[in-house]
């Protein structure tokens, strides 16, 4: 404090988010004289530390590189452990400035030109923060999208998937049929779960992962995991769901159920700053420039990817960092 008032720390430009495009982008920054300081409200890359214990991507390592870091793997496809190292490694070779545990908790434009961040740390401190632009690389995964149902906030429902230990033996229920359902429905059957995985379409998602799919499907026909098409959970029990189809309405037993059904960005936060939301709850943004409606606010990663945030989130948005910093050394 200084005079009674609160010390403003003076960035050219504050990057909301260290997970991988968040990083790309302070990487870019860097090689490129712009100077910039991310600000993380958990720790680095969170949301791929919060993914299942044994997940593999759906992507190969090159398509996952930032930085000009080559990224090694023992097989085809990167394993989470492999993707924490990899970013880690990143981070701490490049020397990019990353304050972790520090939450942004408003950002306000001033008249002048640019933006006053305030920010909350693990301690309780409060910071305050000027910046002459803003990178929101926030993503969508603390922000899943809820089913509005009856006994969706019990304690045997959760909207995340780690590992598949805690339901062996049990009666497990999914919801929905993207990778991720798909993944955690394997798991759950290898370590001797009961699955019964619950889909609103009709058939398979094309987007499934084409070597894991015929696996599914073996299991499926096997009856080692019942598959309901065409099927909603309209009420979670205690001791069972309640799933509607075309042939009426039926009570299942169940002890815990996964409604893997996606995520969406946290629309609040954006429209606090003056993000225009577009009809599909989606920001607007410039994919051009990576900037949105408001001016000096950008966009990098999944919070950009709009529908297309479970394939390519990183493959895409490790190059969203050279969009904003060719507008920005035009513009600045």
């Amino acid at each position: 404090m200084i005079g009674g008032r609160q010390q403003v720390q003076e960035e050219e430009i504050i990057i909301v988010g260290a997970g991988p495009c968040g990083l790309a982008a302070a990487v870019e920054f860097q090689s490129r004289g712009i100077g910039s300081l991310i600000i993380e409200k958990e720790n680095l890359v969170h949301s791929i530390s919060q993914y299942p214990t044994y997940l593999q991507f759906f992507s190969s390592p090159e398509m996952l590189e930032i930085g000009g870091l080559p990224f090694t793997t023992a097989m085809d496809k990167p394993s989470r452990l492999e993707a924490l190292n990899y970013y880690r490694t990143v981070a701490l070779r490049s020397g990019v400035r990353v304050n972790a545990y520090e939450a942004v908790t408003s950002i306000t434009a001033r008249p002048n030109g640019g933006f006053v961040l305030e920010t909350d740390n693990r301690y309780g401190e409060k910071q305050v923060y000027s910046a002459k632009a803003v990178v929101v690389a926030t993503g969508y995964f603390d922000h899943p999208n809820r089913l509005g149902i009856p006994g969706e906030d019990m304690g045997k429902v959760s909207h995340f998937f780690r590992e598949a230990h805690p339901y062996t033996g049990m009666e497990v229920a999914i919801i929905g049929g993207s990778n991720s359902a798909i993944d955690a429905a394997l798991e759950l059957n290898r370590a001797g779960a009961k699955v019964t995985v619950v889909y609103r379409k009709p058939d398979y998602s094309r987007s499934i992962k084409p070597w894991v799919r015929p696996i599914f499907e073996g299991l499926v026909a096997k009856g080692k995991i019942s598959m309901l098409f065409g099927s909603q959970v309209i009420e979670i029990k205690p001791r069972a769901i309640v799933v509607q189809d075309e042939a009426g309405i039926r009570e299942l037993h169940n002890d815990f159920v996964l409604a893997l059904t996606g995520f969406h960005p946290d629309r609040e936060f954006l429209m606090s700053v003056g993000v225009a939301i577009e009809a599909e709850g989606y920001p607007r943004f410039d994919e051009e420039t990576m900037e949105t409606n408001v001016p000096g606010i950008y966009l990098a990663g999944v919070v950009a990817s709009r529908h297309q945030a479970n394939e390519i989130f990183i493959e895409s948005g490790r190059f969203h960092g050279q969009r904003i910093a060719n507008h920005w050394l035009r513009t600045r």
